[in-house]
């Protein structure tokens, strides 16, 4: 008789029975931890507006920076999810915790190169992008990704630790480590950022005696952007000093070992073979958004700080997606593991019938409410000019989410499949080559400004799409599975046949 693991346990709960369950139930705790994580970004947008144009724009500068240099790490850590669900699936118990351990070593050690690589290359890269040496703008956006990239290691130890439960299957840990984070932030961004002197905040919660008594006490009037970072990196550093304390104490079905931590060159290969192209497929996402960026400041910091608050919104409008695209990779991972081929085939074109039907509706209600929108995100001198900018944006992008939609399903088969190649391929080729190209022709050559840009990125989306449900009827991307030969410490993951 064979032994119940807890392995096995997990396993069965996604590679037998009804798919909308299970996926639904890994989905709900993802879209809430990537809405939580979300938050982080908006309040930091929300409060740094109450600074003015020119911080927000030094926000939108930032951020490119900051997610091009994080994505080679959250390459490596998304190899770790699959390596993990294809294990779980297969029931290797001994390789979950053995590639978590690895996963963990070998993201820490990046995270370090990355962070001291990132804050001395932030001047010449903000510089490279459109933003102006000697201006307030510039300096703002120096000081802000410089403090992220100090707390780099803490806010990559939480992406290791959702990453390999993910994997597992347990999305439920992660959102309430989020939950917590995100409060300790959404109280110490208004401070830190805008201090005790009429902050809004206060005045909203009727404690404007309690910030009159702490200003004389302390005479604080706030950071403004470099607020905002230390804020962002202190709380999500207190959750990943949590996660990993879950991991190693075996609270969470992965126990890792020191055995675990010792460096395995074979496995961080794999890491490296699966993950290599993930960071490239996140990173030729984030140099589009930079060289977005770039072409939209041709036009105005107006249109650059629209850009930044479109771009946002779009983020947390996605959610659902994005979440339900985490799920699908761990779910389609776990069956291919168990050679459930057309189980996992069915998982990409429910969570496809879902989704879209989803932003159908979403689409509408943003293009109708456009101008509301955006205005809550930007007060001050010339708000006007970038709530213009911003709300043609969302009207041109917004009816091209569902299609979209389509395209992170499927993209999420090919990532829990180790078709990793292919999800570059198709990340170059059409978020990278084709948007910056059409964008860029569109904005330059034929002198349609902003709009041009915003049309530039709407139809990438839809080439994007196309190709991905070319590539998904083609059926190629199912040969990235689990062999197990029986031994499971000598369990392989095959090389996919992108």
């Amino acid at each position: 008789m064979v032994p119940v693991t807890a392995t096995s346990e997990q396993a069965e709960r996604f590679t037998r029975g009804s798919l909308l369950r299970p996926l639904l139930a890994l989905a709900a705790p993802l879209v809430a931890t990537q809405l939580l994580q979300t938050l982080y970004n908006l309040a930091d947008t929300f409060w740094v507006g109450r600074l003015g144009r020119d911080a927000v724009s030094a926000l939108s500068f930032s951020w490119p920076i900051v997610f091009l240099l994080v994505s080679v790490g959250g390459g490596i850590a998304a190899a770790g999810t699959i390596l993990i669900s294809q294990h779980t699936g297969a029931e290797n118990d001994a390789q979950v915790s053995h590639v978590a351990g690895q996963t963990f070593v070998f993201v820490t050690a990046l995270s370090v190169v990355i962070s001291v690589v990132g804050y001395l290359v932030t001047p010449h890269l903000l510089a490279l992008i459109g933003s102006q040496p000697g201006t307030a703008i510039h300096e703002m956006a120096v000081t802000y990704t410089r403090y992220v990239f100090l707390g780099l290691y803490f806010l990559f130890g939480f992406f290791i630790f959702h990453a390999l439960l993910r994997g597992w299957g347990d999305t439920k840990t992660p959102m309430y480590l989020m939950v917590g984070s995100v409060a300790l932030n959404v109280v110490l961004d208004p401070i830190l950022i805008l201090g005790f002197a009429d902050n809004p905040l206060l005045v909203w919660l009727g404690l404007e005696e309690l910030g009159a008594s702490a200003l004389a006490a302390t005479g604080f009037t706030g950071l403004g952007v470099e607020g905002a970072a230390i804020a962002t990196v202190f709380s999500r550093g207190l959750a990943a000093g949590v996660g990993f304390w879950l991991l190693f104490t075996g609270r969470v079905g992965i126990e890792l070992s020191l055995a675990d931590l010792r460096p395995d060159p074979e496995t961080m290969r794999k890491l490296v073979s699966v993950g290599g192209p993930l960071s490239v497929e996140q990173s030729t996402q984030a140099l589009s958004v930079t060289v977005m960026t770039a072409l939209v400041a041709l036009v105005s910091a107006d249109a650059v700080a629209a850009y930044g608050i479109g771009s946002r919104f779009t983020s947390l409008v996605w959610l659902p997606m994005i979440g339900m695209g985490m799920a699908v990779e761990t779910v389609v991972g776990q069956n291919l593991g168990a050679g459930e081929r057309e189980r996992a085939r069915r998982t990409v074109l429910l969570a496809s019938a879902i989704l879209v039907v989803t932003f159908v509706v979403a689409g509408a209600l943003a293009v109708h409410f456009a101008p509301a929108i955006v205005g809550v995100f930007i007060t001050g001198e010339r708000a006007g000019s970038v709530v213009d900018h911003g709300a043609t944006f969302v009207r041109i992008v917004a009816p091209t989410w569902a299609v979209m939609a389509v395209f992170h399903m499927i993209n999420g088969a090919f990532h829990g499949a180790g078709s990793t190649r292919l999800s570059m391929a198709l990340g170059l080729v059409t978020m990278w080559g084709f948007r910056a190209a059409a964008a860029a022709f569109l904005v330059v050559v034929l002198g349609m400004g902003a709009t041009g840009a915003w049309y530039g990125i709407a139809a990438s989306n839809v080439a994007a799409t196309v190709a991905a449900v070319a590539f998904f009827l083609h059926g190629g991307w199912l040969g990235g599975v689990v062999e197990d030969d029986g031994d499971a410490d000598a369990t392989e993951v095959a090389t996919p046949a992108d």
